[in-house]
């Protein structure tokens, strides 16, 4: 089967509409210049490769050089009873494919929300038909069906040790994983940007468009933050190589508070 990849988000798209919806979105963004498109054939003949680096003992980060679409960083966690791929990136080679399977079997592909979908149907096919779960409250995002898409909505423990679970905000299905053993047994969130890790490595941001400047209002980030609570984490890792390194428990309570704050008025003196 043939498919296109929309060159901004990186999307895989069974067919080419005039414009790639996930683009043509508020939360995300079509260039000046129009859609444009592309297909992992002229990726690899522009010189994209894939490269996979060890985070912390188990956690993998998966990238392109150069970056393909929103250049995400996947996550690859590696556990006893097989591995889980999050968000996956919009490139994959046999290459790739091959060093990602030689550090054991991925068992489920999960993308935080749809900017993050990638060509993850193609993933599943180069590692063997694994399953492909995407939210089902953002089901309509999927660009390109395929038999190994499973749609998920309640806390999924995907492999012991790693929970994904929805509490919304980005995109009403948007999702994190917990990965219990993580982070020599304190516990690791993926966020992708369900729970944006800043620059400062000492907050994280709530947003409904991260490039359109949208936050989102006090209400869903109380929701959002209490929802993720229920987790024991003490590192947190955004969708590229983002990372609150320790104490992101409290980094996180202590974020939703001032977002809270700020979009409710409270500061309003300092402006």
């Amino acid at each position: 089967m043939t498919f296109s990849i929309c060159s901004t988000c990186a999307v895989e798209h069974a067919e080419q509409p005039a414009v790639c919806p996930i683009c043509d979105d508020e939360r995300q963004w079509v260039p000046e210049g129009g859609q444009s498109w592309t297909t992992l054939a002229e990726l690899v003949a522009s010189g994209t490769r894939g490269s996979v680096a060890e985070l912390e003992p188990h956690l993998y980060g998966i990238a392109s050089q150069p970056a393909v679409g929103i250049g995400q960083v996947s996550k690859l966690v590696a556990t006893a009873d097989g591995n889980v791929l999050w968000d996956p990136i919009g490139f994959v080679d046999d290459e790739l494919a091959a060093r990602v399977h030689a550090l054991g079997p991925v068992v489920a592909i999960v993308a935080s929300h749809p900017h993050m979908f990638g060509v993850q149907v193609e993933w599943s096919r180069a590692l063997g038909g694994v399953p492909v779960l995407v939210a089902e409250a953002d089901a309509q995002w999927i660009q390109r069906p395929d038999a190994a898409i499973e749609l998920w909505s309640k806390p999924t423990s995907v492999v012991p040790g790693v929970t994904i679970a929805q509490p919304g905000g980005h995109f009403p299905g948007s999702a994190v994983m917990h990965w219990a053993q993580g982070a020599d047994g304190r516990g690791v969130l993926l966020s992708g940007d369900t729970i944006f890790a800043n620059s400062d490595r000492r907050t994280v941001s709530f947003m409904r468009s991260f490039p359109n400047h949208l936050p989102l209002s006090a209400s869903v980030v109380e929701r959002v933050a209490s929802y993720v609570e229920r987790f024991d984490f003490d590192r947190l890792y955004g969708n590229f190589d983002n990372v609150i390194p320790s104490d992101a428990k409290c980094v996180l309570r202590r974020s939703a508070d001032r977002h809270i704050g700020w979009v409710r008025g409270d500061f309003d003196h300092l402006t």
